[in-house]
């Protein structure tokens, strides 16, 4: 292909490993395979938090020193999970870590990190997330197509907590406002997701390779009459309550009687860890909680089944790799696992009796063996496919650039009515950069203090021009 008519996806996303978030992993996955072909530039665009931030956020004690070491540790990670080698380039931008929000926020316009001459194509991963304190660039005028892919349900986060119907209210409309400027094209991950302009409902994700892999050996030793599961019920997933383990046991207590003789291992790390071990000990049920662990260790390939009640997932990344397993799903009936629904093996349960009973009959059948096609939805080659489509992206001639429209009177009206909206996305767009512009407005709307710009330690881990002189730049350019 012409490097004339080659697209550029620059990835932006909030959050890196060895955090094992979300965000950390299927942006990466993303870039990957957008890059698989060869026919596209990929740029994943993740965050550098300095030591301090490091030591709060990544577990077992791993920092860096350098983006290079850092970039290191990414691509070997990647590199072990995939049967090829990924063409994409890493970059990074200057992000702080919010205790408050347990969440990395971006510091500065990290637009900049894309030079303008390639700015093509911006995926935007939790577009909300990396907007609200944006102060930049628009995102629009920089890039030709801005796809932002929903990965959060925040309101659902914000509702548990103390005013959180307040919260949500104002942050709901703070959601809408950043999107609607910022981004052409909006994809939600499932109807868990707050409803957004311009948004479209997909699942653009799919699961690591090895999990496929290991539901082929499965199907191989059922085929061969050899006895593929030995173990029962488990559920993975960070080890806070509004992760499904309060439904869980709450649904073992008030069933024991029914579900004698069923024991469930639980495997987590998280701020409430403690207090549900103390939960579970209160059971007559075998109920055994361990530490957190990597879903791929061969520890869960003998398990048959995966109970997962939680309702605050968008998608739940480990019910996609549970499938992939070959094992056999108990999930609520609810937006999240809307994608699950097409496959055998997925068992969906409206009720509390019905929970109870598919776990009984899950306990005492086999799984049914995945098709090909049903493999082939659960891969990122099929997510790829579904995130290009979503996006409705052109593969081969680039859009052009946001622009403002004539302003002649003689304009038809359907021109006028478009000029006249694009004037108020203008005037809306002004609104926030101003707000995010002022230290006291972004500061009273949770931003962490004084990250308008990179700090001293920040220029010098990224090679940045130190605050002053970038502050003499912007000037320079603005005026």
């Amino acid at each position: 292909m012409s490097t004339r008519t080659r697209r550029h996806f620059a990835i932006f996303t909030t959050a890196s490993l060895p955090w094992m978030t979300g965000t950390a992993i299927n942006p990466l996955f993303r870039a990957a395979y957008l890059a698989k072909d060869g026919d596209k530039d990929v740029t994943l665009v993740i965050p550098w938090l300095c030591l301090r931030d490091q030591e709060l956020v990544y577990p077992n004690k791993i920092v860096f020193d350098s983006t290079l070491e850092h970039e290191s540790y990414v691509r070997h990670w990647i590199e072990e999970r995939i049967d090829f080698k990924p063409s994409f380039s890493i970059k990074f931008y200057p992000g702080k870590f919010s205790t408050e929000m347990r969440s990395i926020l971006p510091v500065g316009d990290i637009t900049d990190c894309i030079p303008d001459e390639v700015a093509d194509i911006a995926v935007l991963e939790e577009p909300e997330h990396l907007n609200w304190y944006h102060h930049g660039r628009r995102w629009k005028n920089k890039f030709r197509r801005v796809i932002g892919i929903v990965h959060t349900n925040y309101l659902a986060y914000v509702r548990r907590e103390k005013n959180g119907q307040v919260i949500a209210c104002f942050l709901k409309y703070a959601n809408t406002w950043v999107t609607r400027i910022y981004c052409h094209k909006i994809i939600r991950l499932s109807g868990a997701t707050q409803d957004l302009p311009r948004s479209i409902i997909c699942n653009v994700h799919g699961v690591n390779p090895k999990f496929l892999e290991v539901g082929k050996l499965k199907l191989r030793q059922l085929q061969s009459g050899e006895k593929a599961f030995t173990k029962g019920a488990y559920y993975i997933g960070k080890m806070v309550w509004s992760k499904g383990y309060r439904e869980l046991l709450d649904l073992l207590s008030k069933y024991q009687s029914k579900l004698a003789g069923l024991e469930v291992d639980l495997y987590g790390s998280g701020e409430d860890s403690d207090a549900v071990c103390e939960s579970a000990k209160r059971l007559s049920l075998v109920v055994n909680v361990h530490p957190g662990r990597d879903h791929a260790d061969p520890l869960f390939h003998e398990y048959k089944v995966f109970i997962n009640p939680s309702t605050t997932d968008v998608v739940c990344t480990t019910t996609a790799e549970a499938l992939a397993m070959g094992k056999i799903v108990i999930c609520a009936n609810h937006p999240s696992n809307e994608f699950f629904k097409q496959f055998p093996n997925c068992r969906i349960y409206n009720n509390e009796e019905e929970f109870v009973q598919l776990t009984l009959n899950a306990l005492s059948e086999q799984p049914a063996p995945l098709t090909d096609m049903q493999r082939y939805e659960l891969s990122w080659e099929a997510a790829t496919e579904r995130f290009i489509e979503a996006a409705d992206i052109n593969p081969h001639a680039p859009e052009s650039r946001t622009h403002q429209t004539s302003t002649r009177a003689s304009l038809p009206a359907f021109m006028r009515t478009r000029r006249l909206k694009q004037n108020l996305e203008d005037a809306s767009v002004y609104l926030h950069q101003a707000l995010s512009g002022l230290e006291v407005t972004r500061r009273a709307f949770g931003a962490v203090p004084k990250t308008l710009q990179p700090d001293e330690q920040l220029c010098k881990d990224l090679g940045l021009a130190p605050p002053a002189k970038r502050r003499k730049l912007k000037f320079k350019l603005t005026t």
